[in-house]
């Protein structure tokens, strides 16, 4: 490709880059625009993480031997460029000598490779933050010329940018939803849950200011609904807003069953030291599931266990209460179930529920630590 081309090109995928919104989409595209804009062939993007992880995120025109099983010999296995990475060795666009990946889907001969021995990669990062490695290969090429990796490396920079821009976004975007939350919260304990005492105070009133058992019995009732509105309100407060969690998470979670008047044990194996977002998630999940005990399963002692191990988080919640018909094939049974699910797999984790009528229920949580 010519010098022109090469701008041309890079103009192109500038013009993407600023366009979406969205990780996975942004970059499948920029991949396809650079191998449709050059003699690349095949290309594929690994995230890896802190710990050293990584994770295929995008890939574009894989030879049949690297898309077999859903790419399994890409996702699987290691590699000099992800080794590289790892020990921040890779720090501009290189020629890659040997891929243990390719050889080993080569050599279990589970598709035509399309000629793909040899790939280029180039480290995907922005300033001091790094993201993972894009590779990129064509076919019959061992070693790839100065000007290409140049090129990759102007993309790789591109990419980093965006990739930043995406994250601070989202950053801004959940911190805007925290604010909001709490916004609700404080008008909805100004002015709902204000209203909700005072009818409180008049119900009880009203039945120190009438001798007639029948409207005495009729200012109760309301007092006894409208104290139990307020513990829903109080509830779906805590809920809007997570007190406590600076204090920690089993304080929290501790609190928030008080205010329920459950009693609740706690027991905790290995050291509790959570990255933000699993904390959030598991106080989120212990509301939602104290919640179901207060209303649905008729006693108020619950026991929960955290254990934490090398490589998963176990979150049990545990009553001997009513329990409910649990068919595995059926959707769940109500909307904080479903929450519950929905926020462990947005972390990779399962959420399972062993119940029989009588026999109480148990919530199982699993999350990759």
């Amino acid at each position: 490709m010519n010098e022109q081309s090469n701008i041309t090109l890079l103009k192109e995928i500038a013009e993407l880059l600023n366009e979406e919104t969205e990780l996975i989409p942004m970059l499948k595209g920029a991949l396809s625009k650079f191998l449709h804009g050059t003699n690349f062939e095949t290309g594929w993007i690994f995230f890896i993480n802190e710990k050293g992880k990584s994770e295929l995120l995008a890939h574009e025109q894989l030879p049949e031997a690297l898309q077999f099983n859903d790419c399994q010999h890409l996702k699987k296995g290691g590699c000099w460029c992800v080794s590289k990475f790892r020990n921040k060795q890779l720090k501009k666009a290189s020629n890659i000598i040997e891929c243990q990946r390719i050889e080993s889907a080569i050599e279990d001969q589970v598709g035509d490779h399309g000629g793909i021995t040899h790939h280029a990669t180039v480290p995907l990062q922005s300033g001091g933050e790094r993201f993972g490695i894009l590779n990129v290969a064509k076919r019959n090429t061992v070693n790839y010329s100065e000007e290409e990796l140049e090129l990759l490396e102007s993309v790789a920079f591109q990419l980093g940018s965006a990739i930043k821009r995406i994250y601070l976004t989202k950053q801004e975007q959940e911190m805007a939803l925290v604010k909001e939350r709490n916004r609700l919260a404080r008008d909805l304990h100004d002015s709902v849950n204000q209203l909700l005492f005072s009818v409180t105070l008049t119900s009880r009133a009203g039945i120190e200011m009438t001798d007639q058992q029948d409207l005495k019995d009729t200012f109760r009732d309301i007092q006894h609904l409208t104290q139990a509105a307020l513990t829903e309100m109080r509830a779906l407060i805590w809920q809007l807003r997570p007190k406590g969690l600076e204090s920690g998470l089993i304080d929290a979670i501790k609190a928030y069953g008080e205010m329920l008047n459950l009693k609740l044990v706690v027991s905790v194996s290995g050291v509790l030291q959570l990255p933000t977002r699993v904390e959030e998630t598991l106080f989120r999940v212990a509301q939602e599931a104290l919640n179901n005990v207060r209303k649905h399963a008729g006693v108020n002692q619950v026991e929960m266990f955290i254990t934490t191990t090398s490589t998963d988080i176990l979150f049990v919640v545990k009553d001997e209460g009513r329990g409910f018909v649990n068919d595995t094939s059926m959707k769940l049974p109500s909307i904080g179930m479903q929450s519950i699910r929905d926020r462990v797999n947005a972390l990779g984790g399962t959420a399972d529920w062993v119940s029989e009528i009588g026999k109480g229920t148990e919530l199982l949580i699993r999350i990759p630590y």
